[in-house]
């Protein structure tokens, strides 16, 4: 949307994400202490942003107290590579169920588990372990489980299980799994007609006055996206965490919430854009970094994991979004580019990308696990870790619509509209071109020290 100003006016850009409104940036471009963020979805399944102060940092210094004090004292030790047993699990799990009991705290967080490195077979004890950096954990502000050492988001077992399940013993096709927030084709049709009611030239003194109807207009013309998520039940928080890191990193590129390090956002870089186009961009695996022995008893996962792609979409006839085939604009490249790089630092500061890492990392440890038929070579099945009946995860309200967030600045002369989403295909790290085989021996003495101990009742161990 162009818009001529006077000589004395700055030109108008209306930069709109298809998200909730939320926090507005401090200084761009600056590390910032952040309020613990996180969503909810209420009773019609409308997303909203969550903030939670904490300045002094007192209600977590008290949770983390009496973390320390409930925990047992063997699971709250760091450890640089616990092991869980999947079927020692599936066992504790389902002796538990048939006692009419519920799985313990240990249980819902996989012993502490930070993030998910190693996938080991062991044939001749029949036994498949998953393997990583643990240690004691506590809910944060917004009731995320985090380690209480590194603030890292905390394996859950809800997500263990929805990612066996996605990939069962006899499913043949891979699924493909993701989400977006999109709006409905009529929205666009809304947002075209009332681009052409927008003055097309404004002076200095209306500026202000402008900037709050175009505001106004935007969010009546836009209205609520379309949430929708692919493969697995949107009720599961597997499903949630793809949701909010996808809304969030759409709220950091048009400054709507403080990028957690120094980072240059879209807006932050934006000179000019291409006329009538809109901005996706969406997380996708970097997979590149799966490790394996050439025995094929055991996977390493190596890498930060996650990336950022971008690309422009038209709009085409009945406010449909279609794919021109035109290069990004410089910014929203620059900006994605910059988010992958820097994803390792994001995420240690802003755990839901730490989660959707883990989430990645679940997904394509499932897809390994399937692929090489460890199941069969173990004798041995998913059991109620793959029962919906006996571990429900489908349990949350299922998300349906985001408001759309739109931030006014002044600033170039188009209209732009990021969209966006997570798209995950886990068997594409699987690809034998993409797969590396350890050559130098780590991998295969990593397995060889993680054999189960003799304590048949044991699921962990350091």
């Amino acid at each position: 949307m162009n818009v001529r100003c006077s000589r004395y006016s700055a030109r108008v850009l209306l930069a709109i994400a298809l998200v909730p409104a939320a926090h507005q940036a401090a200084g761009q471009g600056t590390t910032v202490q952040l309020p613990t963020f996180g969503v909810s979805i209420d009773a019609e399944g409308v997303l909203a942003h969550r903030q939670v102060e904490d300045a002094g940092g007192q209600l977590q210094a008290a949770r983390n107290a009496a973390a320390k004090r409930k925990l047992p004292q063997d699971v709250a030790a760091a450890s640089k590579l616990r092991k869980v047993s999947l079927p020692r699990l599936e066992a504790a799990l389902r002796r538990r169920i048939e006692a009419g009991e519920k799985p313990t705290d240990t249980e819902r967080h996989l012993a502490g588990l930070t993030r998910l490195r190693y996938v080991f077979l062991f044939p001749d004890t029949r036994d498949i372990v998953i393997a990583g950096e643990a240690g004691a954990w506590v809910e944060d502000g917004v009731g995320r489980a985090v380690a209480l050492e590194s603030g890292r988001p905390v394996l859950q077992l809800d997500d263990l299980c929805v990612a066996l399940r996605a990939f069962p013993p006899d499913r043949r096709n891979a699924p493909f799994i993701g989400c977006s927030i999109d709006p409905a084709p009529e929205a666009v049709t809304r947002l075209q007609s009332f681009q052409r009611t927008v003055p097309r030239s404004v002076s200095q003194n209306e500026r202000g006055q402008v900037a709050s109807q175009i505001d106004r207009g935007l969010r009546e013309a836009l209205g609520k996206s379309n949430i929708q998520v692919f493969g697995i039940s949107p009720r599961t928080h597997l499903s949630r965490v793809l949701i909010e890191a996808d809304y969030r990193m759409k709220l950091i590129a048009i400054d709507l919430e403080p990028p957690p390090v120094r980072l240059t956002t879209y807006l932050g870089g934006l000179q000019s854009a291409p006329h009538g186009m809109v901005q996706r961009w969406w997380f996708q695996p970097d997979y590149d970094g799966v490790r394996v022995t050439k025995d094929r008893q055991a996977m390493e996962l190596a890498g930060q994991g996650v990336k950022l792609l971008t690309e422009n979409l038209a709009v085409g006839p009945g406010g449909k979004l279609l794919n021109p085939g035109r290069r990004p604009s410089g910014a929203s490249q620059r900006f994605a580019n910059a988010f992958t790089r820097q994803y390792p630092e994001i995420a240690a500061r802003s755990p839901v990308f730490a989660q959707l890492r883990n989430e990645i990392d679940l997904l394509i440890a499932a897809a390994f696990i399937a692929r090489e038929d460890y199941y069969a070579k173990a004798a041995w099945m998913q059991g109620v870790l793959g029962d919906e009946k006996s571990l429900p995860t489908e349990t949350l309200p299922e998300p349906r619509h985001a408001p759309c967030a739109v931030n006014v600045i002044w600033k170039g002369s188009r209209l732009l509209a990021p969209a966006g989403g997570v798209s995950i295909v886990p068997t594409e790290a699987l690809d034998p071109a993409r797969m590396v085989e350890a050559q130098d021996g780590q991998l295969s003495a990593a397995r060889a020290g993680s054999a189960k101990p003799d304590d048949a009742d044991r699921w962990w161990w350091d």
